[in-house]
């Protein structure tokens, strides 16, 4: 047996201990923002730069490479999140830099950070260790002010039609009924509800309303959607911000400010571009939240990577029942693109934690729990290959995992028929990934697929959700709400019907309760409420209790963030 262990951790070499993220993120040597540019073929005045390592690509690059045939488009999605994290970032970027090592022509897509998580518990969303996006501090705070604009857009919108209702109420919009918020791009929950318009006559009228972080503004998912300035003034136009006192929705376009929206987001509409700590260029841009909107970069982004790219690698926000799914059947079907293959991310750490194992333990071997939450793994596995697209797990190994715990889940994934790969480039970046490289590589080139569209969008309202429900969830069937059921009735007579469904579930299940781990079966979906995002093009179910603005931990990343005299930062992560 003494033998058997040994000869299984002579299979495992020991990982390096790494400096802290923001260590090797300022210690890294970044080339001029023109020389990863070039490495596609984009010349210097096609770039609008910020300082001497990030830029704006010009509209014109667009235009004379559209008619090029696209590149092999791979998704890195992920199993349901824990508090333990599980590197789907870190694991998108040393993917590609893995490409870089292999000596094959790449380009990376991700989205952009809120300031807002990065103040509060998660920190930054710039990958980890040696698979970094460079300036992290940049791309984590302002970076190029794309969030500043949405959010002034946003609240500029909901500005005019305070106004409008101010002066008369030509619209004859019911104050009960107004749909749109503002929006800020920090976690503060008191700004959640609240009441606005107090005072004399001249300080408005009384209405309650809210904010919503940035990230989850229609506006931002717009952005990311939007394929130019006309579809996104198209996209803003119709935008639904209240309902008249007949019951019928008011549109953005009947209060005549939209193309003051678009002057204020004209340059946020660009696409970014940066780089990895291996150089590695990559568009950064767009994030919408994915269990409350459909959570991947813009897709100005990722179709010019895939113009100018033979191979792009992109991420979807949290597990594969979240951002996997609206990835395929929102920005896919929407966008026309078709994603040949996929990466999976699974940690022990997580598993083990679906499997019944309690964050401060998760380090301590164990081998039956692991086996138990494996399942989670198993769903999620089906579930991208439901999507049409074969799958690659990608074992993201921490210093802990011991050899048995990982072969377990290597064999797991032998036994499922999926292939599989231990990836260390948090550790060692590109060098850390190169047989996943290899492996996916292998697999959009020989046998890639096609994304699979497993409802229409014609179909009612109800069907399309629980298609999703019973398909992606595993649950048994769906309730509504009696507030659920007149919002749907409400959208079909309006025809506000006909678009794919986003499910605003918590990201911490596959279920609609946050408490239940792994893949929980026997179960109903709790669907509470139903609203059209009609200029994203898409409709939000919600389920469970899920929050629009986050409120910021009694101990958050705010208080250890600093910079010294030298403009030197520290505490981000």
């Amino acid at each position: 047996m003494e033998n058997d262990q040994n000869d299984l951790a002579a299979q495992y070499s020991e990982l390096p201990s790494i400096p802290s993220d923001i260590e090797i993120s300022q210690n890294a040597v970044m080339k001029p923002i023109v020389e990863i540019a070039q490495q596609l073929g984009i010349k210097a005045d096609d770039l609008e730069q910020y300082g001497k390592y990030k830029a704006k690509i010009e509209n014109n690059v667009w235009e004379s490479v559209k008619d090029r045939p696209d590149g092999k488009l791979i998704l890195v999605t992920a199993v349901t999140p824990t508090p333990a994290g599980e590197g789907k970032t870190c694991t998108s970027i040393g993917l590609a830099q893995a490409f870089g090592q292999l000596g094959v022509k790449h380009a990376l897509a991700l989205r952009e950070p809120s300031m807002g998580p990065t103040f509060g518990i998660k920190g930054g969303a710039a990958g980890g260790g040696f698979s970094q996006v460079l300036p992290m501090e940049d791309i984590n705070m302002h970076f190029t002010g794309d969030l500043h604009a949405i959010a002034a857009a946003h609240n500029l919108l909901s500005a005019v039609l305070d106004n409008s209702m101010h002066f008369d109420n030509p619209l004859e919009i019911d104050p009960e009924k107004v749909t749109w918020r503002r929006t800020i791009d920090l976690c503060d929950r008191q700004l959640r509800n609240g009441e606005i318009g107090l005072g004399s006559k001249f300080d408005g009228f009384p209405h309650k309303t809210g904010f919503d972080i940035v990230a989850a503004s229609e506006v931002m998912t717009i952005m990311a959607l939007a394929s130019d300035i006309d579809d996104l003034r198209e996209r803003l136009g119709r935008i639904v911000v209240a309902y008249n006192t007949s019951g019928k929705p008011v549109f953005a376009r009947e209060l005549n400010c939209i193309g003051s929206l678009c002057v204020i987001l004209k340059d946020a509409l660009k696409p970014n571009i940066v780089q990895t700590c291996e150089h590695t260029p990559v568009f950064v841009h767009c994030g919408p939240f994915g269990n409350i909107a459909h959570g991947s970069n813009s897709v100005s982004a990722t179709r010019l990577a895939l113009k100018l790219a033979p191979y792009v690698v992109t991420e979807a926000g949290f597990a594969a029942d979240l951002g996997a799914e609206k990835f395929v059947n929102i920005k896919c079907r929407q966008a026309g693109l078709k994603p040949n293959g996929a990466v999976l991310v699974a940690t022990v750490r997580a598993l083990k934690f679906h499997g019944g194992v309690e964050k401060e333990d998760l380090s301590t071997e164990n081998l039956e729990a692991l086996k138990t939450g494996c399942e989670n793994l198993r769903t999620h596995a089906e579930n991208v290959q439901k999507y049409g697209l074969p799958v690659v797990v990608a074992i993201n190994r921490f210093p802990t995992d011991t050899p048995a715990e990982l072969d377990i889940v290597r064999k797991f994934c032998e036994e499922m028929g999926v292939p599989s790969s231990l990836s260390e480039v948090v550790a060692r970046g590109g060098e850390g990934g190169l047989d996943l490289a290899k492996k996916i590589k292998k697999i959009v080139d020989e046998t890639p697929g096609t994304p699979n569209f497993y409802y229409e969008t014609s179909d009612p309202i109800k069907s399309k959700i629980e298609t999703i429900a019973r398909e992606i969830y595993r649950a048994d069937g769906v309730d509504y709400t009696e507030e659920a059921e007149k919002s749907i009735k409400v959208l079909a007579e309006n025809g506000l019907s006909d678009w794919p469904i986003c499910m605003a579930k918590t990201q911490a299940s596959l279920s609609d309760d946050p408490k239940k781990r792994n893949a929980p079966r026997g179960w109903r979906l709790q669907v509470r409420g139903v609203k059209v995002s009609n200029g994203a093009g898409f409709i939000v179910a919600l389920t469970g209790k899920m929050m629009l603005m986050p409120g910021m931990p009694r101990e958050s990343a705010v208080q250890k963030i600093d910079i010294d005299s030298n403009g030197r930062i520290t505490g981000l992560s």
